[in-house]
C-alpha cells in the first residue's frame, strides 16, 4: 500500500473551498484514495461529506493511501496539495 504523511496546508483545515478542491483532486486523479487523521480510520477521500467529516484543522498530519496501480504518483500529487494549501487545482491534477 502507497501511503504519504502530510500535514494540512490550508490555514482553515479541510473545510469548505479546500475540501472542494481536494475532493475535485482526489477524483480526477481517478485512482481510489483514502485520507485520515494521524491514527484515525480512513474515509474515501473522494467524498465531500467524508473529507468534511474528518475535521481535519490546518497544520494536523493527515495520511493518504491507496492500493491502486498509479497510486504513488497521484498520491504524491496529492500530498503536494494538501501541504501546500494551494488554492486551486494544478494543471498537473
Amino acid at each position: 500500500m502507497a501511503e504519504r504523511r502530510v500535514n494540512v496546508g490550508w490555514a482553515e483545515g479541510l473545510h469548505a473551498r479546500p475540501a472542494s478542491i481536494f475532493v475535485r483532486a482526489t477524483t480526477a486523479s481517478g485512482v481510489p484514495v483514502t485520507i485520515a487523521k494521524a491514527g484515525g480510520d480512513p474515509v474515501n477521500a473522494a467524498s465531500m461529506l467524508a473529507v468534511l467529516g474528518l475535521g481535519a484543522q490546518g497544520g494536523e498530519e493527515v495520511v493518504l493511501a491507496s492500493e491502486a496501480d498509479g497510486a504513488e504518483a497521484a498520491l504524491d500529487r496529492l500530498a503536494k496539495l494538501v501541504a501546500e494549501g494551494l488554492e486551486e487545482l494544478p494543471e498537473t491534477v
